[in-house]
């Protein structure tokens, strides 16, 4: 039964990427059957009279319209492991030791080192005691 399932799934991918290749086909068709009835337009031939002949300004190209541009969405800001750290830190009024930093973010011992020396560096923390980190 999962094989057939997932034959069933791979089929029904395959269906949609030919089903996509149809549309832009049909498309680019469309684009050439345009291009070619505006070429093959039959030219009539006037006789010449004694007529004083006006020349014709060159056409303009057809301006392209652009399409205006949203903005782009705003995409949710990612924390730095620095910021994650100091949100831990602002939360205990005390002061957080770095087992307990190592708990609530998940990181190595290492990694809260690094950020701990970056964020005394900006001051934004300083030290209330060895291991132990206050919010300034």
């Amino acid at each position: 039964m999962k094989n057939l399932k997932k034959d069933l799934q791979s089929a029904n991918k395959d269906l949609k990427a030919l089903a996509k290749k149809v549309d832009r086909m049909i498309v680019t068709v469309g684009k050439l059957e345009k291009q070619k009835t505006l070429k093959t337009k039959p030219v009539k031939k006037t006789v010449a009279k004694a007529k004083p002949v006006k020349k014709v300004a060159a056409k303009k190209a057809p301006v392209k319209k652009v399409a205006v541009k949203k903005p782009a969405a705003k995409k949710p800001v990612k924390l730095t492991a620095a910021d994650t750290v100091l949100g831990v830190i602002k939360r205990y009024r005390r002061g957080v030791d770095v087992s307990t930093l190592m708990e609530k973010t998940g990181f190595n011992k290492r990694k809260i080192y690094d950020n701990v020396k970056v964020l005394k560096k900006r001051g934004k923390i300083k030290s209330a005691g060895i291991g132990v980190y206050v919010k300034v």
